[in-house]
């Protein structure tokens, strides 16, 4: 599926944000959250832990809040996920702000918005979103990032597949030596 989808930014999450897969402008646009070496990847962790959580995401106090608020609902889901609560625990030890958010028992659920980035490569990218639920793997949420055609946002993208393919091309140099 991820090859078929080439000109927008596709990746798939779980419930406790951990990215399971991504195609490679997904791995280009969330290049940040994918510097940090542990894996899987987290978007939560990013958020509250990552000090260029707070340049990338140009609406970051929004989505410091989404994200707080969606754990809260996968938590009343999975009261049994050993791992979603070792990552609140994490990121309710380490963050006074995450502590504050999680306190105020919000729980949302978004299926469709806009994000607003700021990509070290290529500057700011408003981009729409789409998040469907995987029917036949529950618990996973493919998420989908597009622009309207002709915009500064597609020629961005653009520009981010290119640099992509570069960076994917170098790495693949480099292993073979």
């Amino acid at each position: 599926m991820f090859d078929a989808i080439t000109d927008a930014p596709a990746w798939v999450r779980n419930g406790r944000h951990d990215i399971v897969a991504m195609n490679r402008l997904a791995r280009a646009l969330y290049s940040p959250v994918l510097a940090d070496p542990r894996r899987p990847a987290n978007t939560t962790r990013f958020v509250y832990l990552d000090p260029a959580a707070r340049d990338f995401f140009v609406d970051w106090e929004s989505v410091a809040n989404d994200a707080a608020a969606m754990l809260r609902l996968e938590a009343g889901r999975s009261p049994q996920d050993r791992l979603l609560f070792e990552l609140v625990g994490e990121l309710s030890t380490r963050s006074e702000l995450f502590r504050q958010r999680w306190a105020s028992h919000d729980v949302r659920y978004h299926r469709s918005g806009r994000k607003r980035l700021r990509h070290p490569v290529v500057g700011q990218l408003d981009l729409d979103y789409e998040s469907m639920e995987l029917i036949s793997q529950p618990g996973l949420t493919l998420n989908v990032y597009t622009a309207p055609p002709d915009g500064p946002a597609a020629d961005a993208l653009a520009v981010l597949a290119s640099w992509a393919a570069t960076q994917e091309t170098a790495d693949e140099a480099s292993a073979g030596e």
